[in-house]
């Protein structure tokens, strides 16, 4: 008889590491909105808070996306008790 094995769920460390990036990543994503020229200016030209924090936000859907794609299942004990 098959049965279903219970997902790790949140206690996944690809959920955690999801976590952690998208709330770097957003904080990237709105400093690098409110950066002034001068800012934009000492990474030559490029709003790399922007750009790394847009990277960080698509590595996190990533995670989140793996984790409910291939979810970890946790082996449960089928020992008869006595």
């Amino acid at each position: 008889m098959v049965k279903n094995k219970p997902a790790a769920g949140a206690f996944d460390i690809r959920t955690v590491i999801a976590l952690l990036f998208a709330i770097y990543g957003a904080v990237l994503v709105v400093v690098g909105a409110t950066a002034g020229a001068e800012a934009v200016e000492k990474s030559a030209g490029i709003n790399i808070n922007l750009w790394a924090g847009i990277g960080m936000l698509v590595f996190a859907a990533t995670f989140v996306l793996w984790a409910r794609l291939r979810p970890i299942a946790v082996p449960t004990d089928e020992t008869p008790e006595s």
